[in-house]
């Protein structure tokens, strides 16, 4: 519980005894490679902060395709978003890519924390924020930016992750086929 309370006080200070209030709301849960959270279909029950390991969200289309949405990994929060809030079933797939760790918090929780603990109201709105901004980020990069662009842009904003995922999942969230993934690549190495 030391990461959550770190993780909630880069946002906002708390003290020993609100932090002995947030804690019993937080479920902790091994994960295992190739473990999914969520399927295409499922009561999305929780969102999920990440202790360790790295998490793919994607979509698959009626053909079968996979459409990556987002990579996450430690200090994110991950979660079928329109499912966790709208009480709707799953459209995502959550699939853990290396052995991890979680919390999971249920909506009901959120909502009590938010409610009895304004600190938390005002931590949960700055992780959606942000979350928000990089969603509008990869979607202006999507649709305005090159491919050598976007590969330049994910390994600045996430160096990390470059090194933890398989390039076939980066080729998938970048728009791009493999090859293109390789000359991308080697152009950046050559520079």
């Amino acid at each position: 519980m030391d990461k959550l309370r770190k993780h909630i006080e880069d946002v906002v200070p708390i003290s020993d005894g609100e932090f002995d209030f947030v804690k019993p709301f937080f479920t902790y849960k091994r994960v295992k490679k190739h473990q999914y959270l969520t399927q295409e279909g499922d009561t999305v029950t929780f969102e999920y902060l990440i202790l360790s390991g790295v998490f793919r969200m994607f979509y698959l289309d009626s053909e079968g395709k996979e459409y990556i949405v987002q990579f996450a990994g430690e200090n994110w929060w991950m979660a079928d978003y329109q499912a966790y809030f709208k009480e709707k079933k799953a459209t995502l797939h959550i699939v853990c890519m290396e052995d991890a760790e979680v919390l999971c918090l249920n909506l009901h929780g959120r909502e009590t924390l938010s409610a009895e603990l304004h600190k938390m109201e005002h931590f949960f709105r700055a992780k959606l924020t942000n979350g928000y901004v990089a969603l509008q980020r990869r979607i202006i990069s999507l649709l305005a930016s090159t491919p050598q662009q976007r590969y330049e842009e994910f390994g600045q904003l996430y160096p990390h992750l470059m090194q933890k995922i398989p390039k076939k999942y980066i080729a998938e969230y970048l728009g791009v086929s493999r090859e293109t993934l390789s000359r991308l690549y080697s152009n950046r190495v050559t520079q």
